[in-house]
């Protein structure tokens, strides 16, 4: 089975055409044209045109194309915060709000033409986001699922807590887990294909794949294609092998 996926997005609209352009060469080159394209979650944040990247997803799929498009932890901040503009997400820490210029938050806002200035009284930030932000969006980041699994792979936005069934993963960690899931080098049966936390390069570790290279820095936005636990990076030039250390 085929399985195309793409790393954290963050407003990167541009670069998300891209990748879905590399997806199209690819599908012609190996006929896999009813392959699925896993989006890791972090559609929005930081980039330019998270509005953008949002109604593009919602058209893609509306259309037909067989994307699944998985939430993550800034999906889920935006969205929490469309619905609350008093919500403060727990796990951040030291003064952080979503809004701050380390999180995105504004520029998301900025993308539908709101100010999100932290100076800002909430309820004049919620009267333009009820007027500005399609219910279509709240509505699609709200329903977005948390995983998508096959016989060789878990693909999930940040990761899984190490031990515990899928089934009883906790929401919290599969959009905010870190060290614990990256230091680990448990055989967790499928591998486990995630994004959320930034590498240089996308990273095979053996018992995980980590496609978030940074887009929201404005660094590239990786593609990958899966042929059972086989990968390999899409470029320009077509398919470059990822393997863990040590392969053959």
């Amino acid at each position: 089975m085929t399985i195309y996926a793409i790393g954290d997005i963050h407003g990167q609209i541009e670069m998300l055409h891209a990748a879905h352009d590399r997806v199209a060469q690819d599908r012609a080159a190996h006929g896999t044209a009813d392959a699925p394209v896993v989006h890791l979650g972090d559609l929005c944040d930081r980039g330019p045109d998270s509005k953008g990247v949002i109604d593009h997803l919602i058209d893609g799929i509306t259309a037909g194309a067989p994307w699944i498009v998985l939430k993550g932890n800034h999906d889920r901040m935006f969205q929490r915060f469309t619905d609350d503009p008093t919500y403060h997400e727990a796990r951040l820490t030291n003064g952080l709000t979503w809004r701050h210029p380390r999180l995105g938050g504004m520029t998301t806002l900025a993308s539908y033409g709101v100010d999100g200035n932290p100076a800002r009284a909430p309820g004049d930030i919620a009267a333009d986001m009820a007027f500005a932000i399609p219910r279509a969006h709240r509505d699609f980041l709200f329903t977005r699922p948390l995983t998508y699994k096959t016989d060789d792979l878990i693909f999930v936005h940040a990761g899984i807590r190490p031990g515990v069934p899928l089934n009883h993963q906790a929401e919290e960690d599969l959009v905010w887990i870190r060290q614990e899931f990256i230091t680990d080098t448990t055989d967790h049966g499928p591998l486990v294909v995630h994004g959320h936390t930034v590498t240089e390069t996308p990273d095979h570790a053996g018992n995980r794949v980590n496609l978030d290279t940074g887009a929201g820095y404005g660094n590239p936005l990786t593609v990958a294609v899966f042929e059972g636990r086989k990968c390999w990076v899409l470029t320009n030039r077509g398919r470059v092998p990822l393997t863990p250390p040590g392969y053959p």
